[in-house]
């Protein structure tokens, strides 16, 4: 018996026996000899070639094999040829099981070394081409870390034909591509010969359907930009598809460079639906409008034209010869939302408009309390003007404003600021039908009180929000020097937040000089400059617009100002700065490297929020590290001691923000949100609700909500107010009958608390939210778009909710409105080539992720048919029953154009 500790040798040379009953001991030998692997962790595999462990097969197979090297070592040289033709038969006939490595491959092994040394005698030649060809195969068995012999030998054999080895030799290849790309890069040696071998396994990768393979090979060697050229109709939408799911794990630039690719292929194939949501991704208007121009296809170009006016973004003005520019025009400017909205609406049977007290439910509430909570306060009839308006919203008809008789106006059973922001509901209840809803609001426009005429001015803007129509009545109704520069500062707010709401998005030029000198002007109060710098990041949100930019800095520079940057007010004009640079990743960093020399509290808590709005929905997990670097540093009690608070709230906000597209990082933070709500201050306690909200507005997860519901118990007041509001925010137009429970037992808990009882109320109508037809998730276009204009507005509430007694349960609750932006009908409307309302069925399921999965997989599982119009819940997905029609567009979502199908044959013939 070999003692412990005894090198194992007559074991190793293939003589020695292995012991009865001791596998153990045979697996310890192989262990200390080279530490080679196991496989199996068998006897039979560990000791490489015991005689007495091998079939008859397998020992006729490893002699003939030890005698083709043999002749490899011999003098005459025309047996070479012959002798490595047999061994690559050997190994390419050879089959095996998937897990364990190919037999010859195995018995060949213990011959590397010696074969290697014949390599660096042999003379070159074919026969020296053909062993390197063999050995970079027999080095896959070899799986060290610093010895890549596989892509070493293949370097030296450019010639053979890779293919024939199969896939799995092409991925180890590839994988040792990279590794060895990176090392040369960072020595900084040549690569050109990586380049040009990675170019011949790419088509391979593809043959074989390994489409995810050659793009992760393409992307590690930085030539993205040569994928096109290898594509075909069949591998271009499997390869474009994972591209640009790829796309959230990329960092900057890298991510851009993506995107490019996938949208010049999908161009290439004449998927112009599909490239121009990638142009729109990107933010780039230049590409968008060689997208729209490049078809004379008018069906086409509206289609292209709703995905458009989905993202907000308006063009330069095309010109309208024809009917069909007429048409497309329209389309661009969203001018027919209303109408198809009331047809869902009509469809649903929900168009009698819905009462506060169908919303309360107040006779579930506990009897003990439900009269108390229903006091007839001005207070309570804000909060019930604010639910009427979200739960009728877009509707255009309710049973308290649009009343015939003008005294029975719920308008008269408010106060002061209440008075305007139940005016500004009439907005909300005439959503998107301008041309309809001017005539209501108009009366209101000639009252003398000036909370009326504020509330007007701001209805107006409400209404025009996400529509545009050639006469622009919101610029000629809010934008003239009368209401801009009027003696109540009541109307001047109204009239600017009017025009950031109905051109948020535009980037409209002759916004600049109407806006512009009010934030300049230091004889003006904070509110107004504040408000004015918050409408123009609206309006020039994304565009890093710098005469805006410049202004702001400007603001903040001025001396006459500093005294005034202390104000609450000034958070928004921080904010109207971070808009300007919403999704523009690193080009941020200029304005960053400027609020570095202002010395002022103020100018951390901007620059973080200039930055978070840079990052926002990339998930980029170094910003996220940054953020919560910030969370953990303790404030210490000094005069900059607010600037400080701002500065952790808003990096809270910020780790919801970067995250939310992307579902791996929001499980990360929400395990965060939960050790700073355990660890964190007081300011960061009241931040953590309102980010949970923005993770996932409208998608109710289980998870967030009955979390948000202990932290809406909470000891501290500001804490559960933001946390209520958050509940509304994640169930915002779902109807959820959960969250429905939850918050009538809220309104019964804090039926004395009337900031709190004024929160639940606020969140019910969120829940009810256009009666369960409307969503305020910025995704749309299947989740893979983020709307730079919704989530600007969810931003600029959840500003003001940081500190919500200062602003939205005190007298600016006006500022809730900022969520307009954000609503949006979450609905599939099918319409025919003429615009026409189409019936067609359509499955309606939960979205199934089909990225690189082999075959044509179902996207969608445990669906329903229904007809359209339909409602589309947070991560549903639709598709057509049959192949009748061919829609336009390959996301079934919002408004979708169907052509008729010319093979279809309906059997009917």
């Amino acid at each position: 018996m070999a003692q412990d500790g005894e090198p194992p040798k007559s074991v190793d040379k293939g003589k020695g026996k292995a012991i009865d009953g001791e596998p153990s001991k045979a697996e310890e030998v192989k262990k200390d000899k080279d530490g080679k692997p196991l496989v199996n962790g068998k006897t039979e595999e560990g000791v490489i070639g015991a005689p007495e462990e091998l079939s008859e097969e397998d020992l006729q197979l490893k002699s003939e094999l030890d005698m083709l090297v043999e002749r490899l070592t011999e003098s005459d040289k025309t047996l070479y040829k012959s002798a490595l033709e047999a061994i690559k038969d050997s190994i390419k006939t050879s089959t095996s099981s998937m897990t364990a490595v190919p037999k010859p491959l195995k018995f060949l092994r213990p011959h590397y070394e010696p074969m290697t040394k014949l390599y660096e005698e042999w003379p070159a030649g074919e026969d020296k081409t053909s062993l390197a060809d063999v050995l970079s195969v027999i080095g896959m068995t070899f799986s060290d870390e610093d010895r890549q012999d596989t892509l070493k030998f293949r370097l030296l054999a450019p010639t053979s034909d890779i293919g024939s080895w199969g896939h799995e030799y092409t991925r180890h290849l590839a994988l040792e591509l990279g590794e060895v790309y990176t090392k040369r890069l960072t020595a900084d040696e040549p690569y050109q010969d990586l380049i040009d071998l990675a170019l011949v396994l790419v088509p391979l990768f593809l043959k074989s359907n390994a489409e995810a393979d050659a793009v992760d090979l393409m992307s590690e060697l930085e030539i993205i930009d040569e994928l096109p050229k290898f594509l075909d109709k069949d591998t271009f939408p499997r390869v474009c598809l994972y591209m640009v799911t790829m796309v959230n794990l990329l960092t900057y630039p890298e991510d851009q460079q993506f995107l490019r690719t996938a949208h010049d292929i999908y161009k290439h194939y004449d998927q112009l639906t599909q490239a121009i949501v990638l142009a729109i991704r990107l933010n780039d208007v230049d590409l968008i409008m060689s997208d729209f121009n490049s078809t004379k296809d008018a069906s086409i170009k509206k289609q292209m034209a709703f995905l458009i006016a989905k993202q907000q973004i308006v063009l330069p003005d095309l010109p309208s010869e024809t009917d069909d520019d007429q048409i497309i025009m329209e389309c661009l400017g969203n001018n027919k939302m209303s109408e198809h909205f009331k047809a869902l609406g009509k469809e649903l049977n929900i168009l009698d408009p819905k009462t506060t007290e169908d919303i309360y439910k107040s006779h579930l509430e506990s009897n003990r309390v439900a009269g108390l909570t229903n006091l007839d306060s001005a207070r309570h009839n804000l909060a019930a003007g604010f639910v009427n308006a979200f739960v009728n919203a877009g509707f255009g008809n309710d049973k308290m404003m649009m009343v015939e008789e003008e005294k029975s106006s719920w308008v008269w059973k408010t106060k002061e600021e209440g008075m305007m922001s139940t005016v500004a509901s009439m907005g909300t209840l005439l959503l998107w039908d301008v041309e309809g809803g001017l005539d209501k609001i108009d009366k209101y426009t000639y009252a003398p009180e000036d909370q009326i005429l504020a509330g007007a001015n701001l209805a107006i803007g409400i209404m025009n929000s996400g529509v545009r129509i050639d006469s622009d009545p919101a610029l000629a109704l809010l934008g003239d020097e009368e209401k801009l520069n009027s003696k109540s500062p009541m109307v001047r707010v109204a009239s600017i937040m009017g025009l950031g709401l109905a051109y948020a998005g535009s980037n409209r030029e002759d916004l600049l000089a109407l806006l512009l000198p009010i934030v300049g002007d230091t004889s003006l109060d904070m509110q107004l400059s504040a408000m004015a710098a918050l409408s123009l990041g609206m309006v020039f949100v994304g565009s890093s617009n710098s005469d805006v930019s410049e202004a702001i800095v400007q603001t903040f520079l001025d001396d006459d100002r500093k005294s005034q940057l202390k104000d609450k007010w000034t958070r928004f004009m921080a904010l109207g700065l971070g808009l300007l640079f919403f999704g523009r990743q690193e080009e941020v960093d200029v304005i960053l490297e400027t609020l570095k020399a202002i010395d002022h509290p103020m100018s951390k808590p901007t620059s973080v929020l200039a930055e978070i709005c840079a990052w926002a929905g990339t998930g980029t997990v170094l910003k996220l590290q940054e953020l919560l670097h910030i969370c953990n540093d303790h404030i210490e009690e000094s005069d900059d001691k607010k600037g400080d608070e701002l500065l952790q709230a808003y990096a809270v906000i910020g780790l919801g923000l970067v995250a939310m597209g992307e579902d791996v990082g929001q499980e990360m933070v929400l395990r965060q949100f939960g050790h700073l709500m355990h660890y964190g201050e007081a300011n960061i306690r009241r931040a953590v609700p309102l980010a949970m909200g923005l993770l996932s507005p409208s998608n109710p997860q289980m998870k967030v909500y009955d979390t948000l519901s202990r932290y809406s118990h909470d000891n501290d007041n500001d804490v559960a107010i933001n946390a209520i509001f958050a509940m509304g925010l994640l169930g915002a137009g779902t109807n959820n009958a959960r969250l429905a429970q939850l918050l009538r037992q809220l309104a019964s808990y804090y039926h004395r608390d009337q900031e709190s009882l004024f929160m639940v109320r606020i969140a019910q109508g969120l829940l009810h939210m256009g009666k369960g037809t409307l969503s305020i998730s910025p995704f749309h276009t299947d989740r893979q778009v983020l709307s730079r204009v919704s989530a600007a507005g969810l931003l600029s509430v959840l500003v003001a909710m940081i500190d919500a007694k200062q602003f939205v349960t005190d007298k600016s609750h006006y500022l809730l409105y900022f969520l307009v932006t954000a609503m949006h009908p979450r609905f599939l409307v099918t319409l025919d080539e003429d615009l026409k309302p189409l019936v067609v069925n359509v499955r309606v399921g939960q979205a199934v992720d089909v990225v690189g999965q082999a075959g044509r997989p179902k996207t969608i599982t445990g669906w329903q048919t229904q007809s359209t119009p339909v409602l589309l819940a947070y991560g549903e997905r639709a598709e057509l029953e049959d192949e009748q029609y061919i829609p336009l567009t390959n996301n079934l979502e919002g408004l979708v154009i169907l052509r008729k199908n010319p093979d279809w044959d309906d059997g009917k013939s």
